[in-house]
């Protein structure tokens, strides 16, 4: 066990040493960051004064140990647009890109995972039949669309819920809102959840469906229908345990994308998150806040696939043969 995430550690930090190099060719080498900081007005001597300052003088290994190492302590300079700390604006952004994301992963799994039970055990039942055009519209529709939709039904028209923004939030230590205590909070999240989980919860409810039509037909599963089991027993204690083996590294990989990708459903809804954030920096070239972006989703991205790894390790036996 030691040795496997020994391993998958290793991994990781190779990984995450690739994307750093990325984020820093780009924070290097796209545009001069001292044009992005001052004005025309400046003159050269005090342009070379700021370069010196910034250390964009010193040998290019040199300046990307530094950036390594400031970003490992969470630094990533200062943002060209908002002229701060690029980590202070991302602690802002953060309760609320998190709270979005989790809100629709955990939206995918109530929902999806009973769907998928109910259609692989009932293959050809009317209901099943419905979830699998569901799933359909779901994995088909593009996810602005889907957004624009809940908007027009129940912000303009029925007028249930918030169509923007993040209603009323409340503090919680000195960095992190909430909007889960309050009933404004909750209502603005309804929406842009259900438009960043629906594809996640097709996708899960299609995989579980396959998983359990593959697996109650397979041999095992037929003997201890054979034994007398009750139908429970078998499809929920044998069959149903394996197929989350597939659905937990779906499924964590999927986190990290409604994490990493939420910058449309936070762009349609006015989300105030970290995609929001991204794409405004985009538009204004704020390569501070673009390169940190780059680093922090790959570091979730990185994060979530080791858990899932170790997961993995736990659940499927086979993975254990022949390891020390």
């Amino acid at each position: 066990m030691i040795g496997f995430a020994t391993r998958r550690l290793i991994q990781a930090m190779i990984v995450m040493l690739v994307v750093a190099l990325l984020a820093f060719t780009m924070f290097r080498f796209v545009g001069d960051p001292i044009n992005q900081m001052v004005g025309i007005e400046t003159s050269i001597e005090e342009r070379e004064a700021l370069r010196d300052r910034l250390g964009l003088n010193d040998p290019i290994p040199i300046q990307f140990l530094r950036f390594i190492t400031n970003a490992a302590q969470f630094d990533f300079g200062t943002s060209y647009q908002f002229r701060q700390p690029v980590s202070e604006l991302f602690a802002k952004r953060i309760p609320a890109t998190l709270e979005l994301s989790f809100t629709s992963a955990l939206f995918a799994l109530v929902v999806g995972i009973p769907m998928g039970i109910y259609a692989g055990l009932n293959r050809e039942s009317p209901i099943s039949k419905l979830f699998l055009s569901v799933s359909l519209v779901g994995i088909s529709l593009p996810t602005f669309f889907i957004g624009i939709l809940l908007i027009f039904l129940f912000s303009v028209t029925l007028q249930w819920l918030p169509s923007f923004g993040r209603g009323e939030t409340v503090q919680i230590g000195s960095w992190w809102t909430t909007g889960f205590l309050t009933v404004s909070g909750i209502k603005a999240l309804i929406l842009p959840s259900i438009t960043l989980g629906l594809y996640q919860m097709t996708l899960i409810m299609r995989l579980i469906r396959a998983e359990m039509l593959e697996v109650i037909r397979t041999d095992y599963i037929k003997f201890a229908r054979a034994r007398g089991l009750p139908d429970r027993l078998v499809n929920f204690r044998h069959a149903l345990k394996n197929t989350l083996v597939p659905v937990i590294t779906i499924t964590g990989l999927q986190l990290g994308a409604i994490i990493a990708f939420a910058t449309i459903t936070e762009t349609v809804f006015q989300w105030p998150g970290m995609g929001l954030m991204f794409l405004q920096a985009v538009q204004n070239v704020d390569i501070p806040i673009m390169s940190a972006y780059l680093l922090l989703t790959a570091f979730l991205f990185v994060a979530i696939n080791f858990i899932v790894d170790i997961l993995y390790f736990y659940i499927d036996p086979r993975l254990r043969v022949g390891r020390p």
